[in-house]
């Protein structure tokens, strides 16, 4: 076996391995499973690659990204190794060589990408090929619970035990959750070694900033890093292309990249960033894992990004040399709103949301920190840290303030309300707004309507965002994001105990046109819940989302909160067939209630009978065994109610014409059924 030092130098040029890579390259090299957590740019790859040519046979590398396993591949070519990719992107030329070279056993590296696994040849070829070790790139995309789950990545563990070799796998970020779940589907009855080598990049600067006119903020700074290569980081892909523009009129050199760009233009613009110095790339998260770049001198995000663990991937990306880089994250109370969307409309298990809840929490927990961003930052990754010297609270540390009687201002009014509303509502319920939704509530009597005229509005949702980071208050999923005060709150109300604030990010801004949402702050939980049931339908359906309701009509229910299907009814685009298709199951995500109701009782909803039939079946019921509870049990039929809910007879008389309305039927339940009626 070659000397791995020798080959470092030799082949790779480096005189010596980085802190924690010596200790990896052994193991993998002497056939051991591993899993090794080192920090992007912290010389993973060199990892797998090193040890593939220190004996016999080829390492399978499981990459994510062509464009990742192209520039390896690439770079081991120049530095003299046997290394190929097999990629739609292969031209027959490239395929020709790779097959030649396993042929022939010269090979050392094949990469290949997770969806090969599901052709079902690739097993026979990579057994043919004598497969030494398999070496997974990017291992968190194997666990449901990371930030970027991919399925294909479930295959490995199967190919594993079917070739019966090592495997090592490595990731940047993997929070103790992901690293258990990395360990049993892909390690399943084999314990690998596990490397743990820091998370911290101390060459990268860490600042975040509330956003504040933030494509003037982008632009000032990337104007004080002109000529450096960066990525701007946003949330949509129009907003890349927008500010891609604002860019280049500004003077830089800027491109915009985002999964709806053809494959050529994504191409073009992944060559020009490995090949032009001082370019800036405007990108969505698309632009991500394929990014070997090592001179990009900042990331900043125009965007929140959606984990504490993608944040920590994505400005991973700069600084790869080691040399000093910037990083800036701008976020707002619209951001938090996005993303807690994202979350609360899409499809997984209630389990899975409340665990992507609590990574944005921690997220937040750092865009607020009153100390060093680090220190918060590798807290979350179980690492602890003095203070940095290198963020920007490091640099000015924040002004704070006694914030207890503002909390407990906030506390009791969302105590006061039952815990069932958001922040903009307690808002107008501190401030003292005479809103519809307040009188109609009565919350303007309240000992706490009016009481926090020491903020604005602006100061009250940093008040509340620094409560919801400092885990004071948690939104409730069940409740479509009603905050809800969590046991750390509880010795504040009480005065038991004191909270610092943070007084500069509550700093009233320039007043300027307001962004259109669909819907109140308040019930925007309760339309993203709708919109995920709706989604759900949809998919099930294989029909485009407004074919089940549209838009208008899910608004309407979000504003109006049908309680009944009733009220349902009443609602703009639910007619009889969607509700007695769906009714009941969107009913169920307004109230959180199950209801269970016969056809006869939905067709009555749109007729505005259907609270007669109701109390119809209450007087039935309370008679079925007669007045004493003693006598045989009768009944009517639904079709007998509906008919009675329709007509409305007046006298025992008229009761009697009712289809259904036997002798027995008008004498145990007659006068209850006319009394029910004439209340009606």
């Amino acid at each position: 076996m070659d000397h791995p030092e020798r080959l470092l130098s030799d082949v790779f040029g480096f005189s010596g391995f980085r802190p924690g890579q010596a200790e990896i390259v052994e193991a993998v090299a002497g056939g051991a499973d591993v899993l090794a957590i080192m920090p992007t740019g912290g010389g993973k790859s060199l990892c797998y690659q090193l040890p593939a040519l220190m004996g016999p046979g080829v390492t399978l590398v499981i990459s994510p990204l062509i464009a990742l396993m192209r520039d390896q591949v690439r770079g081991l070519r120049e530095a003299g190794v046997s290394a190929g990719a097999l990629t739609s992107g292969n031209t027959p030329e490239e395929t020709d060589a790779v097959w030649h070279g396993l042929e022939t056993g010269e090979l050392k590296l094949l990469y290949l990408a997770p969806e090969r696994l599901a052709s079902g040849g690739s097993l026979q070829m990579l057994r043919r090929a004598g497969v030494a070790r398999i070496a997974v790139d990017e291992a968190h995309c194997v666990s449901q619970w990371g930030h970027d789950f991919r399925p294909d990545y479930l295959r490995i563990g199967e190919l594993r035990r079917a070739l019966d070799v090592p495997l090592a796998a490595f990731t940047a970020t993997a929070d103790a959750e992901t690293r258990e779940e990395i360990v049993a589907r892909l390690f399943a009855g084999r314990a690998p070694q596990v490397f743990l080598r820091g998370f911290d990049r101390p060459n990268l600067r860490l600042a975040f900033a509330v956003k504040d006119k933030p494509r003037d903020q982008i632009l000032s700074y990337a104007a004080a890093r002109k000529g450096q290569s960066g990525i701007v980081y946003c949330g949509t892909r129009a907003k890349t292309e927008t500010l891609a523009k604002a860019l280049r009129e500004a003077g830089h050199s800027a491109c915009h990249y985002h999964g709806g760009m053809e494959a050529e233009d994504r191409r073009v613009v992944e060559a020009r960033f490995g090949a032009e110095d001082g370019l800036i790339v405007v990108a969505t998260i698309a632009f991500g894992m394929g990014v070997d770049k090592p001179d990009i001198r900042w990331v900043a995000h125009a965007d929140l990004p959606k984990s504490i663990e993608a944040y920590y991937q994505e400005i991973g990306r700069a600084g790869r040399d080691g040399a000093p880089a910037d990083t800036l994250t701008l976020y707002g109370a619209d951001d938090i709103r996005f993303r807690r969307g994202q979350i609360d409309e899409g499809l997984a298990p209630p389990e899975r949301k409340s665990a992507d809840h609590g990574r944005l929490n921690a997220l937040l927990g750092l865009a607020e920190a009153q100390g060093c961003r680090r220190e918060v930052l590798l807290g979350y990754f179980g690492e602890t840290s003095e203070p940095c010297g290198n963020c920007d609270l490091c640099a000015e540390p924040p002004e704070l303030f006694d914030g207890s009687v503002a909390v407990q201002k906030a506390l009791s009014a969302m105590l006061r309300t039952g815990e069932t509303f958001g922040a903009g509502h307690l808002i107008d319920v501190l401030l003292g707004n005479n809103t519809d939704r307040i009188r109609q509530r009565g919350h303007d009597q309240l000992p706490t309507y009016g009481v926090g005229a020491e903020f604005d509005r602006r100061g009250w949702q940093a008040v509340f965002r620094q409560m919801t980071a400092l885990d004071l208050v948690r939104p409730d999923p069940a409740r479509h994001g009603a905050l809800v005060m969590t046991d750390a709150a509880l010795p504040i109300l009480k005065g038991e105990a004191s909270i610092s604030l943070r007084k500069d990010t509550m700093a009233k801004v320039a007043s300027r046109p307001a962004a259109k949402t669909l819907v109140s702050e308040e019930d925007a939980p309760l339309l993203a819940a709708l919109k995920a049931q709706r989604r759900a339908l949809a998919e099930a359906q294989g029909v485009p989302a407004y074919v089940i309701f549209t838009d208008r009509t899910l608004i309407e229910m979000a504003e109006k909160r049908p309680g009944t299907l009733d009220e349902m009814a009443s609602i703009s685009g639910v007619g009889a067939t969607k509700l007695e298709r769906y009714g009941a199951m969107f009913l169920k995500v307004v109230t959180g209630e199950t209801q269970e109701i016969h056809p006869t009782r939905r067709k009555l909803a749109l007729s505005g009978d259907g609270e007669v039939f109701d109390r119809l079946m209450e007087a039935q019921q309370r008679l079925v065994r007669g007045e004493d509870g003693t006598g045989k049990y009768l009944t009517c039929n639904h079709s007998t109610l509906r008919h009675l809910a329709e007509r409305q007879p007046g006298c025992l008389s008229d009761l009697e014409r009712i289809p259904g309305m036997g002798a027995k039927q008008v004498e145990r339940f007659g006068e209850a059924f006319l009394q029910v009626l004439r209340e009606a």
